[in-house]
């Protein structure tokens, strides 16, 4: 299988196979990542991802579930992904689902008829990086569209049967913008109901611009008790049904569930985690360490 730099995948793709379509990321310019700044984007040739599933395809293991790798893989043209679809489906019949990461302005780019044929040819379940539905967070962090946007785009996934999950940053929005980060964000979720809320907590990279705007003073980060309540704000008020999917290694109190019927047990869960904090790390910005892990 050919990987190209490091490979990223959400926690929960760890069962996936994966297969690079893309190498970094076509946008590469939010304000708080990292990830891909070493990386020119490049497109994976069809010759190449016919090569890796013939291989994927001589293995015992069987993968129902292929992840499509790097970053914004979804940013490809409707007729290249279902031409990467059917190559799926001619050497890999076993595959239900073909995930992906997608921004938003990948989806803006698709016609509503591409996105059924993209579905029917098993593609589904999307993270996508919201990070945030504010709009001065998303211009904080250069993410390039709007709340408003931001909405359209979701609903047009959900109305041709693609289901997605949400990024969302804990503490996204800093001590000046705390309140409508996590109230626009929940409203966000309301609205388009994803299939997964993904948790983690705001931490911050060297070489990237909101880092060095936190070191001039002009990006106030929360506390960690601000960043807890912003997590139980989130919990109180998402009113769909969604899973709840706070386990990356920076949430200081590790949880997941399936709203509603766990919201008070998970509330349950924070308050508990919360008492076993103390007041001297609670009351002071966090001190993380490796993937925004909190140094207790």
């Amino acid at each position: 299988m050919k990987y190209t730099g490091t490979t990223y995948r959400p926690p929960y793709e760890a069962d996936s196979l994966l297969l690079q379509a893309t190498v970094g990321c076509s946008h590469n310019t939010c304000s708080f990542c990292s990830m891909y700044r070493d990386q020119c984007f490049k497109v994976e040739s069809l010759e190449q991802i016919e090569k890796d599933l013939k291989e994927a395809s001589t293995w015992p293991r069987k993968f129902d579930r292929i992840f499509l790798v790097n970053a914004d893989a979804f940013v490809l043209s409707g007729a290249k992904l279902k031409a990467i679809g059917q190559k799926i489906a001619e050497l890999y019949p076993w595959c239900k689902t073909i995930a992906t990461n997608a921004r938003i302005t990948n989806i803006t780019n698709k016609t509503d008829q591409e996105l059924r044929e993209l579905r029917n040819l098993n593609f589904n379940e999307f993270t996508i990086g919201l990070e945030s539905a504010s709009d001065n967070v998303l211009n904080i962090y250069n993410k390039g569209y709007s709340q408003d946007e931001a909405r359209t785009q979701l609903l047009r996934l959900r109305k041709a049967g693609i289901s997605f999950f949400l990024n969302i940053i804990i503490g996204g929005g800093g001590i000046k913008h705390s309140s409508e980060h996590i109230q626009d964000t929940i409203d966000m979720v309301n609205d388009t109901n994803p299939d997964l809320i993904y948790t983690s907590y705001m931490h911050f990279y060297p070489g990237t611009e909101l880092y060095e705007e936190r070191e001039k003073g002009n990006f106030v980060e929360n506390t960690v008790r601000m960043n807890l309540k912003e997590t139980k704000d989130l919990l109180s008020g998402v009113n769909v049904s969604t899973n709840f999917f706070g386990l990356h290694t920076s949430n200081p109190v590790p949880m997941y569930g399936v709203l509603p019927n766990d919201k008070e047990k998970l509330l349950n869960q924070l308050e508990e985690g919360i008492s076993q904090i103390q007041d001297s790390v609670l009351d002071n910005i966090p001190q993380t360490g490796v993937e925004g892990r909190l140094i207790k």
